[in-house]
């Protein structure tokens, strides 16, 4: 038996690896993350390592149908071959799910055909409690309708389920009676790009007219940015330094249809700022706030920065930088845990063009798709 290590980015980008050298009769024996590179202990890269198999022992070959048989022993003979064929088939099987379960040990939750994709969706740092179900469902489903598990039967499942887990959050975008929408989160995750992007489309899909307000004094470079967006769109542009400025910017602006609201990046952990923040936003009907995420940051820290934005009334999430990442756990993760849809996802740096309006579907095939397209 041939058995070799690969290390590659992500899990998609080492079965191609798998696939290309050993074949498709290979085996995933095991797999987990690593760091690796770097200089003097900095800036490693996070990998993926993955144990992979296959018996150097050729399978003999199928017997062609013969269109007719004149000699009832050769018959006898060819039936005895192909059964014979079949029989090491299921052999060669059974020994590869026994050594991948000799070799996960304890650590195995599921049986080895589905510990596999579980493994999967949690290199795609999807929270483990949220794997365990989406695993469970599909194991309860094929058991309660005699499935006989394989790899392609289980991935097509796997997203079905992600599907349903997603089925009762909502992936509008901003509302049609909404006048004042707030874009806030953490400085770094794009909002001011993301602002723009909305708005193009909004005007251009929508017919709508929009004005721009900026509390991002903080940063010269914001105000730049948004002002040059606000040029190129042929939109206004208020920039408010106090609570009063941004009400009297409202009412200036109240001629438009929408007025949307770059708020000022800032570190999420001072409570201060969160503070001014909320108590700065009026929370009326037509008052909506979207919460901005980069899909680049860690689950953890992605998790703190809701619960840091929580007193802000949030209507839906919005996440960024979905381009310049392999690991897709956050938009089930956050979502989930607090009953959050999805308004937009913004996969480049190209005003309109790299918005996405999201879908249970569009997010099922970002974590498996690639599996599946394999």
């Amino acid at each position: 038996m041939k058995v070799k290590k690969y290390t590659a980015p992500t899990m998609p980008e080492a079965m191609n690896q798998i696939r290309k050298e050993l074949g498709a009769d290979a085996v995933i024996l095991s797999s987990k993350e690593i760091q690796e590179g770097g200089f003097l202990g900095f800036f490693k890269k996070r990998k993926i390592e993955v144990i992979a198999a296959l018996d150097r022992s050729p399978l003999p070959k199928k017997q062609p149908p013969t269109k007719i048989v004149k000699n009832a022993q050769t018959n006898e003979k060819n039936q005895k071959g192909v059964m014979e064929t079949e029989i090491i088939n299921e052999m060669k099987y059974m020994r590869r799910i026994l050594e991948h379960h000799s070799l996960q040990g304890n650590r195995s939750k599921f049986s080895p055909d589905y510990q596999v994709i579980f493994q999967y969706l949690l290199d795609q740092e999807i929270a483990e409690d949220i794997a365990i179900t989406i695993t469970n469902n599909v194991v309860k489903k094929h058991g309660e309708n005699g499935v006989s598990p394989d790899q392609t039967t289980i991935l097509h499942e796997v997203k079905q389920e992600i599907e349903a887990q997603l089925d009762n959050l909502s992936f509008q975008g901003i509302s049609p009676s909404a006048k004042i929408v707030h874009f806030v989160g953490p400085t770094g995750v794009g909002k001011t790009t993301t602002l723009a992007k909305v708005a193009a489309r909004l005007m251009l899909q929508d017919k709508r007219k929009v004005a721009f307000i900026t509390m991002d004094t903080y940063r010269i470079a914001a105000i730049e940015q948004l002002k040059t967006y606000a040029k190129i769109l042929d939109t206004p542009v208020e920039v408010v330094y106090s609570i009063e400025d941004y009400h009297n910017a409202t009412l200036k602006l109240k001629e438009y249809d929408l007025i949307l609201v770059d708020t000022a990046g800032r570190n999420y952990r001072d409570e201060q700022y969160v503070k001014e923040l909320t108590n700065t936003i009026v929370d009326t009907d037509n008052v909506e706030n979207y919460l901005v995420l980069s899909l680049t940051a860690k689950p953890r820290d992605i998790n703190d920065i809701y619960n840091s934005f929580r007193h802000v009334n949030i209507k839906s999430l919005i996440f960024t930088k979905i381009d310049e990442t392999r690991q897709y756990g956050s938009l089930l993760n956050l979502p989930l845990a607090h009953q959050k849809g999805i308004a937009y996802m913004t996969n480049g740096q190209e005003v309109p063009d790299n918005l996405v309006e999201p879908t249970k579907e569009i997010i099922s095939n970002y974590i498996v798709g690639d599996l599946i397209d394999s």
